[in-house]
């Protein structure tokens, strides 16, 4: 009898062990770090389709603005508002219990605008502020852009891949919401 009750206190001991450690996971996975997968060729030739990446989701948890070129990963359902329903059910930890898979809704891509930034894309070069944006992360130069000009609206990021002429990003999604940008890569 004594034994069987040891045995019991030792399981429930290990349980407890367990589920604090599953919770521990998760919310630094929500909130703190997260692991990423590219998917695709948008951002060659700074990263490559199914590299891993980490991210930094302290920016999401805060609502910090990145700065330009930080590499961000985004929810590309920018039509829809994100909720801390969202964050929870879409952890991967969760997803991988759940026998689900992300899809396509996450990008990778880097920031070129921010709020009160003006995007001018005129003869294939793109312009913020006026200015020429110097940009030697990109794979080549952008061909077959039309002309366009976007202001960029408060709360907003506006990004693109680094293989412009292979990716979707803002130029077919619209400007970013702050509250959709996952996070910033660490590494």
């Amino acid at each position: 009898m004594r034994s069987d009750l040891k045995s019991a206190k030792e399981l429930w001991g290990w349980t407890k062990t367990l589920g604090i450690s599953i919770s521990l996971a998760m919310l630094v996975n929500i909130f703190v770090l997260q692991p990423f997968k590219v998917n695709g060729q948008s951002m060659e030739p700074t990263l490559q389709n199914a590299e891993r990446i980490y991210v930094s989701k302290l920016s999401h948890t805060f609502s910090y603005l990145p700065e330009y070129n930080d590499i961000v990963v985004v929810d590309s359902r920018v039509n829809r508002d994100r909720t801390l329903k969202d964050d929870l059910l879409e952890n991967p930890l969760l997803m991988l219990a759940m026998g689900k898979r992300d899809g396509k809704t996450f990008w990778v891509k880097r920031v070129i605008g921010r709020p009160g930034d003006t995007l001018e894309f005129k003869n294939e070069i793109m312009y913020r502020n006026g200015q020429p944006v110097n940009e030697p992360y990109i794979k080549e130069k952008m061909v077959n852009v039309p002309d366009a000009k976007i202001v960029i609206p408060e709360n907003h990021v506006f990004v693109m891949g680094d293989n412009r002429n292979n990716s979707d990003d803002s130029r077919v999604i619209g400007v970013i919401p702050l509250d959709h940008i996952m996070g910033k890569k660490l590494f």
